[in-house]
């Protein structure tokens, strides 16, 4: 039993690490992204279409909603083989690049289209569903020791870059 307990252990340390990366990103991630999204839409004089995508029905909401992932979708497949074929730099620069930019444009159009989404029970439910998951999820990386080892680590480095300043 003691093994068993013990692998549990390293499991859930080894999933709420992968936890920390995933909310890190969409925490630290998403919202700049999204704001990059909708700077670059204002610069590139795209209210209109913006505009024309908040007003359009749900269900053409949910395919636009959709349509980076299916689009990006083949690049991915490219990079994979890329990496396959011994080209991991350019394999994994390509998966990155498709991941921010996939994250900015999908950010970008939740904002827009989530009242839309949101007639969609099933929608509703989900996105209900992954707010608390990620919720409970955040606190359970919050209390564990590599979050907190993290921002003492963090808090450590300020005061000395601080310190180093004055």
């Amino acid at each position: 039993m003691k093994i068993a307990t013990a692998s549990w252990r390293v499991l859930r340390g080894f999933g709420l690490v992968l936890a920390a990366i995933v909310i890190f990103f969409e925490e630290w991630g998403w919202r700049p992204l999204t704001a990059g999204a909708a700077w670059l839409a204002r610069l590139l004089h795209l209210q209109r279409l913006e505009a024309w995508i908040s007003a359009s029905p749900p269900w053409v909401a949910l395919l636009l909603f959709l349509a980076p992932a299916v689009l990006l979708f083949p690049l991915k497949l490219a990079a994979l083989w890329l990496i396959g074929e011994g080209r991991a730099g350019t394999g994994v620069f390509i998966i990155v690049a498709a991941k921010v930019l996939g994250t900015a444009f999908v950010g970008r159009l939740f904002i827009l289209v989530e009242p839309q989404l949101m007639t969609f029970a099933w929608f509703a439910r989900a996105l209900n569903w992954w707010r608390q998951t990620k919720a409970k999820i955040v606190e359970a990386v919050r209390r564990s020791a590599p979050w907190r080892t993290a921002r003492a680590l963090r808090k450590l480095w300020l005061a000395r870059l601080k310190k180093a300043r004055s």
